[in-house]
């Protein structure tokens, strides 16, 4: 079953941490948000293996849009 990891906040991609196929835990970061000059890390709530990544750096994200898939 696959895990999707949305942005919990408006915020832009300031840098993706993983690439597809790496194995990742709860206490990883896969992407830094910045959001009014905070660095926001986003961690899975599972372990998985990146299946997809579906936003890159400079990217602008809203609340709920989809960022890493995890397989």
């Amino acid at each position: 079953m696959a895990e999707e990891v949305r942005a919990e906040m408006v915020g832009s991609v300031l840098r993706v941490e993983v690439a597809e196929g790496d194995v990742v835990g709860v206490a990883d970061s896969l992407v830094i948000l910045e959001s009014m000059k905070m660095e926001i890390p986003v961690h899975p709530e599972v372990g998985g293996t990146v299946e997809r990544i579906a936003v890159s750096e400079g990217d602008v994200v809203q609340e709920g849009d989809l960022l890493v898939v995890l397989a």
